[in-house]
Protein backbone atom coordinates (compact mmCIF):
# COMPACT_ATOMS: atom_id res chain seq x y z
CA UNK A 1 0.00 0.00 0.00
CA UNK A 2 2.63 2.97 1.01
CA UNK A 3 4.44 1.98 -2.63
CA UNK A 4 0.99 2.56 -4.03
CA UNK A 5 0.91 6.07 -2.17
CA UNK A 6 4.34 7.16 -3.09
CA UNK A 7 3.62 6.07 -7.03
CA UNK A 8 0.68 8.30 -6.37
CA UNK A 9 2.47 11.17 -4.99
CA UNK A 10 4.62 11.26 -8.57
CA UNK A 11 1.88 11.52 -10.93
CA UNK A 12 1.67 14.44 -13.08
CA UNK A 13 -1.25 16.11 -15.03
CA UNK A 14 -0.87 14.59 -18.27
CA UNK A 15 -3.12 17.33 -19.86
CA UNK A 16 -2.27 20.99 -17.71
CA UNK A 17 -3.79 23.90 -19.28
CA UNK A 18 -0.78 26.25 -17.86
CA UNK A 19 3.21 25.34 -17.39
CA UNK A 20 5.48 27.89 -15.56
CA UNK A 21 8.26 29.17 -16.75
CA UNK A 22 10.76 31.29 -15.21
CA UNK A 23 7.99 31.95 -12.91
CA UNK A 24 5.72 33.10 -16.09
CA UNK A 25 2.20 31.08 -16.47
CA UNK A 26 2.00 30.09 -19.76
CA UNK A 27 -1.28 28.60 -21.28
CA UNK A 28 -0.01 25.28 -23.19
CA UNK A 29 -2.55 25.66 -26.03
CA UNK A 30 -0.52 28.89 -26.74
CA UNK A 31 2.59 26.73 -26.66
CA UNK A 32 1.26 24.30 -29.09
CA UNK A 33 -0.15 26.91 -31.83
CA UNK A 34 3.94 28.37 -31.45
CA UNK A 35 5.03 24.93 -32.32
CA UNK A 36 2.49 24.19 -35.30
CA UNK A 37 4.16 27.76 -36.77
CA UNK A 38 7.53 27.11 -35.88
CA UNK A 39 7.37 23.30 -37.85
CA UNK A 40 5.18 24.48 -40.84
CA UNK A 41 7.65 27.03 -41.35
CA UNK A 42 10.82 24.57 -40.99
CA UNK A 43 8.85 21.78 -43.25
CA UNK A 44 8.45 24.78 -45.53
CA UNK A 45 12.35 25.67 -45.67
CA UNK A 46 12.95 21.81 -46.14
CA UNK A 47 10.93 21.76 -48.87
CA UNK A 48 12.22 24.80 -50.28
CA UNK A 49 16.04 23.22 -49.66
CA UNK A 50 15.02 20.11 -51.23
CA UNK A 51 13.55 22.17 -54.47
CA UNK A 52 16.37 24.36 -54.46
CA UNK A 53 19.13 21.31 -54.24
CA UNK A 54 17.00 19.48 -57.47
CA UNK A 55 16.92 22.56 -59.22
CA UNK A 56 20.93 22.82 -58.83
CA UNK A 57 21.08 19.44 -59.67
CA UNK A 58 19.55 19.07 -62.69
CA UNK A 59 20.65 22.49 -64.35
CA UNK A 60 23.95 20.54 -63.32
CA UNK A 61 23.06 17.78 -65.31
CA UNK A 62 22.43 19.36 -68.61
CA UNK A 63 25.39 21.72 -68.52
CA UNK A 64 27.47 18.67 -70.21
CA UNK A 65 24.96 17.97 -73.20
CA UNK A 66 24.22 21.65 -73.52
CA UNK A 67 28.34 22.23 -74.15
CA UNK A 68 27.69 19.71 -76.84
CA UNK A 69 25.17 22.12 -78.69
CA UNK A 70 27.53 24.73 -78.79
CA UNK A 71 30.00 22.02 -80.72
CA UNK A 72 27.22 21.11 -82.73
CA UNK A 73 26.36 24.83 -83.53
CA UNK A 74 30.23 25.38 -84.68
CA UNK A 75 29.85 22.12 -86.99
CA UNK A 76 27.06 23.65 -88.60
CA UNK A 77 28.71 27.44 -89.46
CA UNK A 78 31.97 25.81 -90.38
CA UNK A 79 30.41 23.23 -93.13
CA UNK A 80 27.80 25.39 -93.80
CA UNK A 81 24.66 23.28 -92.36
CA UNK A 82 20.92 23.90 -91.99
CA UNK A 83 19.07 22.46 -89.17
CA UNK A 84 15.51 23.00 -88.09
CA UNK A 85 14.29 21.73 -84.78
CA UNK A 86 10.08 21.72 -85.17
CA UNK A 87 8.43 21.24 -81.51
CA UNK A 88 5.46 20.22 -81.50
CA UNK A 89 2.28 19.02 -78.58
CA UNK A 90 -0.32 19.51 -76.84
CA UNK A 91 -0.54 22.90 -74.73
CA UNK A 92 1.71 22.64 -71.17
CA UNK A 93 3.76 19.81 -72.41
CA UNK A 94 7.04 21.46 -71.96
CA UNK A 95 8.20 22.63 -75.32
CA UNK A 96 8.84 26.43 -74.22
CA UNK A 97 10.94 24.98 -71.11
CA UNK A 98 13.02 22.49 -73.51
CA UNK A 99 13.83 25.74 -76.24
CA UNK A 100 15.10 27.50 -73.37
CA UNK A 101 17.50 24.83 -72.08
CA UNK A 102 18.56 24.16 -75.33
CA UNK A 103 19.42 27.66 -76.73
CA UNK A 104 20.48 28.68 -73.25
CA UNK A 105 24.43 28.68 -74.08
CA UNK A 106 24.02 28.87 -77.77
CA UNK A 107 25.53 31.30 -79.99
CA UNK A 108 22.86 34.15 -80.22
CA UNK A 109 24.12 35.17 -83.93
CA UNK A 110 23.77 31.85 -85.13
CA UNK A 111 20.43 30.34 -83.89
CA UNK A 112 16.37 31.84 -83.81
CA UNK A 113 13.33 30.76 -81.92
CA UNK A 114 10.29 31.70 -84.45
CA UNK A 115 6.81 31.43 -82.77
CA UNK A 116 4.35 33.04 -84.74
CA UNK A 117 0.90 34.47 -84.05
CA UNK A 118 -2.26 34.60 -85.84
CA UNK A 119 -1.90 34.79 -89.93
CA UNK A 120 -2.92 37.94 -91.14
CA UNK A 121 -5.46 38.76 -93.31
CA UNK A 122 -3.06 38.69 -96.22
CA UNK A 123 -1.05 35.81 -95.21
CA UNK A 124 -4.72 33.53 -95.08
CA UNK A 125 -4.55 34.25 -98.82
CA UNK A 126 -1.03 32.83 -99.38
CA UNK A 127 0.33 29.37 -100.08
CA UNK A 128 -0.20 28.26 -96.52
CA UNK A 129 3.66 27.29 -96.30
CA UNK A 130 5.11 30.73 -97.12
CA UNK A 131 4.70 32.49 -93.72
CA UNK A 132 6.99 29.67 -92.37
CA UNK A 133 9.42 29.21 -95.41
CA UNK A 134 10.66 33.27 -94.90
CA UNK A 135 12.02 32.01 -91.04
CA UNK A 136 13.98 29.06 -92.80
CA UNK A 137 18.14 29.04 -91.46
CA UNK A 138 20.50 30.06 -93.79
CA UNK A 139 23.51 28.26 -93.80
CA UNK A 140 25.58 27.53 -90.48
CA UNK A 141 22.25 28.29 -88.46
CA UNK A 142 19.31 26.41 -86.25
CA UNK A 143 16.04 27.37 -86.55
CA UNK A 144 13.37 26.52 -83.84
CA UNK A 145 9.85 26.79 -84.41
CA UNK A 146 7.97 26.79 -81.06
CA UNK A 147 4.85 25.44 -82.98
CA UNK A 148 4.82 25.63 -86.73
CA UNK A 149 3.11 24.29 -89.73
CA UNK A 150 1.49 21.88 -87.99
CA UNK A 151 -0.78 23.91 -86.14
CA UNK A 152 -3.05 23.35 -88.89
CA UNK A 153 -3.11 19.30 -88.36
CA UNK A 154 -4.13 19.32 -84.78
CA UNK A 155 -4.87 22.92 -83.00
CA UNK A 156 -6.29 24.48 -86.14
CA UNK A 157 -9.00 21.42 -87.30
CA UNK A 158 -9.80 20.88 -83.61
CA UNK A 159 -10.83 24.56 -83.06
CA UNK A 160 -11.93 25.14 -86.31
CA UNK A 161 -9.79 27.85 -87.70
CA UNK A 162 -9.43 26.11 -90.71
CA UNK A 163 -11.87 24.39 -93.28
CA UNK A 164 -11.91 20.96 -94.30
CA UNK A 165 -10.41 20.89 -97.44
CA UNK A 166 -7.49 23.21 -95.99
CA UNK A 167 -6.79 20.58 -93.50
CA UNK A 168 -6.91 18.38 -95.85
CA UNK A 169 -4.73 19.72 -98.44
CA UNK A 170 -1.83 20.10 -95.70
CA UNK A 171 -2.37 16.44 -95.08
CA UNK A 172 -1.61 15.56 -98.68
CA UNK A 173 1.42 18.38 -99.27
CA UNK A 174 2.97 18.01 -95.92
CA UNK A 175 4.99 15.02 -96.98
CA UNK A 176 5.97 15.90 -100.20
CA UNK A 177 6.94 19.67 -98.33
CA UNK A 178 9.41 18.18 -96.04
CA UNK A 179 10.64 16.02 -98.46
CA UNK A 180 11.82 18.57 -100.42
CA UNK A 181 13.22 20.21 -97.63
CA UNK A 182 15.64 17.18 -96.19
CA UNK A 183 16.43 16.63 -100.21
CA UNK A 184 17.95 20.54 -100.32
CA UNK A 185 20.07 19.97 -97.82
CA UNK A 186 17.81 21.29 -94.38
CA UNK A 187 18.25 18.73 -91.14
CA UNK A 188 14.60 18.91 -89.94
CA UNK A 189 14.37 17.23 -86.77
CA UNK A 190 10.17 16.69 -85.47
CA UNK A 191 9.65 16.50 -81.61
CA UNK A 192 6.88 15.94 -80.54
CA UNK A 193 5.51 16.39 -77.11
CA UNK A 194 3.73 14.23 -75.11
CA UNK A 195 2.16 14.43 -72.04
CA UNK A 196 -0.69 12.85 -69.61
CA UNK A 197 -4.30 15.08 -69.64
CA UNK A 198 -3.85 14.28 -65.45
CA UNK A 199 -0.25 15.88 -66.00
CA UNK A 200 -1.60 18.68 -68.32
CA UNK A 201 -4.44 19.57 -65.96
CA UNK A 202 -1.88 19.67 -62.96
CA UNK A 203 0.42 22.67 -65.06
CA UNK A 204 -2.90 24.15 -65.93
CA UNK A 205 -3.83 24.63 -62.22
CA UNK A 206 -0.50 25.66 -61.55
CA UNK A 207 -0.73 28.67 -63.94
CA UNK A 208 -4.02 29.35 -63.07
CA UNK A 209 -2.18 30.34 -59.36
CA UNK A 210 0.98 31.06 -59.77
CA UNK A 211 1.05 34.92 -61.19
CA UNK A 212 4.67 34.32 -62.80
CA UNK A 213 3.12 31.67 -65.09
CA UNK A 214 -0.45 33.13 -65.60
CA UNK A 215 0.68 34.76 -68.94
CA UNK A 216 0.82 31.17 -70.39
CA UNK A 217 -2.82 30.55 -70.16
CA UNK A 218 -4.97 31.32 -72.70
CA UNK A 219 -8.43 30.52 -73.95
CA UNK A 220 -7.16 27.54 -76.22
CA UNK A 221 -6.06 26.30 -72.77
CA UNK A 222 -8.62 26.24 -70.60
CA UNK A 223 -10.82 24.34 -73.64
CA UNK A 224 -7.32 22.00 -74.26
CA UNK A 225 -8.77 19.03 -71.46
CA UNK A 226 -12.52 19.19 -72.79
CA UNK A 227 -11.22 18.33 -76.73
CA UNK A 228 -8.23 16.16 -74.98
CA UNK A 229 -9.92 12.82 -77.12
CA UNK A 230 -10.56 15.37 -80.23
CA UNK A 231 -7.07 16.25 -80.20
CA UNK A 232 -5.63 12.83 -79.70
CA UNK A 233 -7.24 11.57 -82.49
CA UNK A 234 -6.15 14.82 -84.78
CA UNK A 235 -2.33 13.31 -83.19
CA UNK A 236 -2.96 10.03 -84.94
CA UNK A 237 -3.91 11.12 -88.50
CA UNK A 238 -1.02 13.62 -88.01
CA UNK A 239 1.79 11.16 -87.08
CA UNK A 240 -0.09 8.73 -89.76
CA UNK A 241 -0.01 11.11 -92.60
CA UNK A 242 3.38 12.91 -92.17
CA UNK A 243 5.78 10.30 -90.60
CA UNK A 244 8.30 9.44 -93.04
CA UNK A 245 12.14 8.15 -93.11
CA UNK A 246 13.14 11.15 -94.75
CA UNK A 247 11.27 13.19 -92.16
CA UNK A 248 10.30 10.96 -89.00
CA UNK A 249 8.69 12.07 -85.89
CA UNK A 250 10.30 11.87 -82.71
CA UNK A 251 8.03 11.74 -79.60
CA UNK A 252 9.48 12.87 -76.09
CA UNK A 253 7.11 11.54 -72.98
CA UNK A 254 7.50 14.87 -71.13
CA UNK A 255 5.78 14.00 -67.59
CA UNK A 256 8.96 14.24 -66.06
CA UNK A 257 10.31 18.11 -67.51
CA UNK A 258 14.18 17.61 -66.67
CA UNK A 259 14.43 13.74 -68.41
CA UNK A 260 12.31 14.81 -71.71
CA UNK A 261 14.86 18.16 -72.00
CA UNK A 262 17.83 15.78 -71.72
CA UNK A 263 16.10 13.17 -74.19
CA UNK A 264 15.16 15.63 -76.19
CA UNK A 265 18.91 17.30 -76.47
CA UNK A 266 20.37 13.98 -77.29
CA UNK A 267 18.04 13.35 -80.19
CA UNK A 268 19.22 16.75 -81.30
CA UNK A 269 22.84 15.86 -80.69
CA UNK A 270 22.58 12.51 -82.66
CA UNK A 271 21.47 14.00 -85.66
CA UNK A 272 24.67 14.35 -87.26
CA UNK A 273 28.72 13.52 -85.81
CA UNK A 274 30.59 17.12 -85.40
CA UNK A 275 33.92 17.90 -84.24
CA UNK A 276 34.74 17.71 -80.49
CA UNK A 277 32.30 14.87 -79.20
CA UNK A 278 33.04 13.95 -75.92
CA UNK A 279 32.87 10.42 -76.32
CA UNK A 280 32.69 10.08 -72.28
CA UNK A 281 29.09 11.65 -72.41
CA UNK A 282 26.15 8.91 -72.78
CA UNK A 283 23.81 10.00 -76.15
CA UNK A 284 21.84 6.52 -75.46
CA UNK A 285 18.15 7.54 -75.83
CA UNK A 286 16.52 6.27 -72.83
CA UNK A 287 13.72 4.59 -74.31
CA UNK A 288 10.74 4.71 -71.97
CA UNK A 289 11.19 8.59 -72.88
CA UNK A 290 11.83 8.34 -76.45
CA UNK A 291 9.87 6.48 -79.20
CA UNK A 292 10.01 6.98 -82.76
CA UNK A 293 6.70 8.11 -84.72
CA UNK A 294 6.26 4.60 -86.21
CA UNK A 295 6.28 3.10 -82.94
CA UNK A 296 4.09 5.56 -81.29
CA UNK A 297 1.52 4.74 -84.21
CA UNK A 298 1.82 1.44 -83.41
CA UNK A 299 0.84 1.96 -79.28
CA UNK A 300 -1.96 4.11 -80.40
CA UNK A 301 -3.30 1.50 -82.85
CA UNK A 302 -2.71 -1.54 -79.55
CA UNK A 303 -4.93 1.18 -77.32
CA UNK A 304 -7.55 1.58 -79.88
CA UNK A 305 -7.73 -2.15 -80.35
CA UNK A 306 -7.87 -3.08 -76.73
CA UNK A 307 -9.79 0.41 -74.68
CA UNK A 308 -11.72 0.94 -77.98
CA UNK A 309 -10.16 5.08 -77.58
CA UNK A 310 -6.68 6.42 -78.19
CA UNK A 311 -4.91 7.05 -74.65
CA UNK A 312 -2.47 9.69 -75.95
Amino acid sequence: MQKNDASKKNVVNVNPEFIFYNEEKIPVNHLLEDYEKLKRKSDKKDRFTAKALRKLKEIEDLKPYQAELIKLQNHLEKHNGKMMILFEGRDASGKGGTIRRVTRYMNEKHYRVVALGKPTEEQKTQWYFQRYVQHFPHSGEIVLFDRSWYNRSMVEPVFGFCTQKEYENFIKGVKGFEKDLVRQGIILVKLYFSVTKDEQALRFDRRKTDPLRQWKLSEVDLQAQDKWDEFTVMKYKMLEASHSRQAPWTIIRSNDKHTARKEAMKVILNQLNYEGRNMDLDFTLNTDIVVSGAHELEIMDRHMKKEGKFIY
